[in-house]
C-alpha cells in the first residue's frame, strides 16, 4: 500500500508543497533586501553598518506587533533566549558583511561567491557532527570552490581584500544554520525572528559605536536622509523579518533535500535586479563560475537526497 495513499498522505504531500511554495517565496524576496542596502550605500550615503543596524531595528518593528496579535506577550519569552540572541548577533555580523560586500560588488557576483555556504555546511556536519561525506561530495565541494574561484579572481583584481567578504559571510551563515538545528522547534519562527532581531540590533548597535568611534567610513552613524529612503528601511526590515520567517516555516513543512536547490532562485532575481537597478551583468566567465557552482552545489543536494533514501530503505526493510 502506498505510504502517502488516503486522506493523511493528501494533508502531508499539501504541507511539502506549502513549504516548497514558501522557500521558492522567500528565495526570490530576499534579493530586494539586498538591493535595497546596495542603494541606500551607493545612492543615499548611508553606511553598511548603519543599514545593517537599522534592517534588524526595523525587523523587530515588524515583526513584535504580529507576536502579540498571534498569541500575546508570552511568545517573547523563547525557550532558549540566549541561544536565539547570540544566533541574532551571529546572523548581524554576516549581514554586515553581505551589506558591505554588495555595496561594492555586483549583486550577481556577491551571491554566486556567498552560495560556497552549502560547501561550507557540508564540510563542518563532516568535521563537526561526524556526518558521512563519501569522495563524491568531497569532490563536489573542490569543484564547486573552484567555481567560486572563476568568479572571485576577477572581483578580486577589481575588488582586492572585499571580494572575499561574502566568504566570509558564508562561513558565519553556515554556523547560524547550524544554530537554527540545534534549536529545532521549541519556538515559533516567529519567536525566533522577533528575539534574533534583538540580538542583531544589539550586536549592531554595538559594532557602529565602535566602528564610528575608530573612524571606520562603513560604520558611520546616520539617520534616514529623506521620507523615502525611511520608507525603504521599513521595507528592508519588512522583508528580512518576514522571507527569514517563511524559510524557518519552510523547512519545518518540507525535507531539506527538496528545498535546498531553491536557494539557487536567489542568483537569479539577484542578477535581474542588479541589471535593472544598477546595470550590472555578469561576464561570461562569472557565468561559468556561477554554472559550476550551481552544479556543485544540486550534486552535493542529490547526493545527500540518495543517502538519506538508502538509509530509509534499510531501516524500513
Amino acid at each position: 500500500m502506498n505510504k502517502a495513499a488516503g486522506p493523511i498522505g493528501d494533508r502531508m504531500e499539501g504541507s511539502v508543497m506549502q513549504g516548497v511554495a514558501l522557500m521558492a517565496a522567500a528565495m526570490l524576496m530576499l534579493p530586494c533586501m539586498d538591493a535595497i542596502a546596495k542603494y541606500m550605500a551607493n545612492y543615499a550615503g548611508m553606511s553598511p553598518g548603519q543599514v545593517t543596524f537599522y534592517r534588524f531595528f526595523f525587523q523587530i518593528l515588524c515583526t513584535v506587533p504580529l507576536i502579540f496579535t498571534a498569541a500575546g506577550a508570552a511568545m517573547l519569552r523563547p525557550k532558549r533566549p540566549w541561544m536565539n540572541l547570540l544566533r541574532g548577533a551571529i546572523h548581524g555580523a554576516a549581514s554586515l558583511l553581505f551589506f558591505a560586500a554588495v555595496k561594492y560588488m555586483p549583486l550577481a557576483d556577491v551571491f554566486a561567491i556567498y552560495f560556497v555556504e552549502p560547501f561550507i555546511l557540508t564540510a563542518m556536519s563532516a568535521v563537526f557532527l561526524g556526518e558521512r561525506v563519501g569522495w563524491r561530495r568531497w569532490l563536489a565541494i573542490m569543484v564547486g570552490f573552484g567555481g567560486a574561484l572563476i568568479v572571485i579572481q576577477p572581483s578580486f583584481i577589481v575588488f582586492g581584500w572585499t571580494a572575499l567578504l561574502p566568504v566570509a559571510c558564508a562561513f558565519l551563515y553556515s554556523i547560524y544554520l547550524f544554530m537554527n538545528r540545534a534549536l529545532g522547534t521549541a519556538d515559533s519562527p516567529l519567536t525566533m525572528q522577533t528575539i534574533a532581531g534583538f540580538g542583531g540590533t544589539l550586536f549592531m548597535g554595538a559594532a557602529l559605536l565602535a566602528g564610528s568611534s575608530a573612524g571606520i567610513a562603513d560604520f558611520a552613524i546616520s539617520l534616514p536622509p529623506s521620507l523615502f529612503t525611511l520608507a525603504l528601511l521599513v521595507i528592508l526590515g519588512a522583508l528580512s523579518g518576514y522571507a527569514h520567517m517563511l524559510v524557518v516555516r519552510a523547512f519545518r513543512m518540507a525535507p531539506l533535500s527538496l528545498l535546498a536547490p531553491f536557494q539557487y532562485f536567489e542568483i537569479i532575481s539577484a542578477t535581474v535586479l542588479g541589471y535593472a537597478i544598477f546595470g550590472d551583468f555578469p561576464t561570461p566567465s562569472k557565468w561559468l563560475g556561477i554554472a559550476i557552482i550551481v552544479a556543485s552545489g544540486l550534486f552535493i543536494i542529490w547526493r545527500e537526497h540518495r543517502s538519506r533514501q538508502a538509509a530509509a530503505d534499510i531501516a524500513f526493510e
